[in-house]
C-alpha cells in the first residue's frame, strides 16, 4: 500500500478533520445499527453507485460517519471530495455566472464519492436548487453521493422552496440509497458537560 498516495488523496479530498469508524462512539448512539454502518466501509455501495443519506439532529455524528467513509474510499484508491452544501452551491453559482457551469458539474460528477455536508442548514434559493439538481442528475447512477442533513427528507421541500425541483432531486438521490436516521444526543453537548 502506497501511504504517500493515500495521504495525497486524503489531502485533496478536503476533509475538515480525519475521522475513523474506530473512533465513533456507538455506545453513545445506541439507535445506530453498528453492523450496518461498519458494513458500508467495505465500499460495495460505491461499486453499485448507491448513495448514503445521514439524517439527524446536529452533533449526533453524521459528519464523522461520512468522513470515515470518505477516508476508507481514499485508502482504497477512490477519488473523494468533502464539501459543505453552502460552499458547493456558492461554487456552482460562481461557475454559472462565469459561463463555466457545465465544466464545474463535470468536475464534481467525476468524483467516485462526493460528500455533501449540512444540506438544509441554510435556506437554498430556487436557482441554487436548480444547480444542485443538475449536479445530482449528472452523478445519478454514475457515482455515489453521501449527504448529511438535519432535516427529514419530507422537510426538504421547505429547504429547496420548490416542490418540483425537490421531487426531482429526491427521486435521483433516493432511488439507489440507504437512508440512515440517527436519533440520539449531541456529542458536542456531551463534551461540554
Amino acid at each position: 500500500m502506497d501511504w504517500q498516495k493515500i495521504d495525497r488523496r486524503i489531502t485533496r479530498s478536503r476533509f475538515p478533520q480525519i475521522k475513523a469508524i474506530e473512533d465513533f462512539d456507538f455506545g453513545f448512539q445506541p439507535a445506530i445499527n453498528r453492523q450496518e454502518i461498519v458494513s458500508y466501509h467495505d465500499l460495495a455501495f460505491l461499486d453499485k453507485h448507491e448513495n448514503l443519506i445521514f439524517i439527524g439532529s446536529p452533533g449526533v455524528g453524521k459528519t464523522h460517519l461520512a468522513i470515515s467513509l470518505g477516508i476508507a474510499a481514499c485508502q482504497q484508491g477512490k477519488r473523494a471530495l468533502f464539501i459543505n452544501c453552502h460552499e458547493l452551491l456558492l461554487r456552482l453559482h460562481i461557475a454559472y455566472e462565469k459561463d463555466q457551469l457545465e465544466r464545474a458539474i463535470r468536475r464534481y460528477a467525476r468524483y467516485e464519492l462526493l460528500i455533501i455536508d449540512e444540506v438544509g442548514y441554510l435556506p437554498i434559493s430556487h436557482d441554487e436548487a436548480n444547480l444542485l439538481f443538475q449536479l445530482i442528475n449528472a452523478r445519478y447512477e454514475q457515482n455515489s453521493t453521501i449527504i448529511t442533513s438535519n432535516s427529514d427528507l419530507s422537510g426538504w421541500v421547505e429547504i429547496f422552496q420548490n416542490p418540483t425541483v425537490t421531487g426531482a432531486i429526491l427521486d435521483r438521490l433516493v432511488h439507489h440509497a440507504h437512508v440512515i436516521k440517527i436519533t440520539g444526543k449531541s456529542y458536542r453537548l456531551k463534551e461540554t458537560k
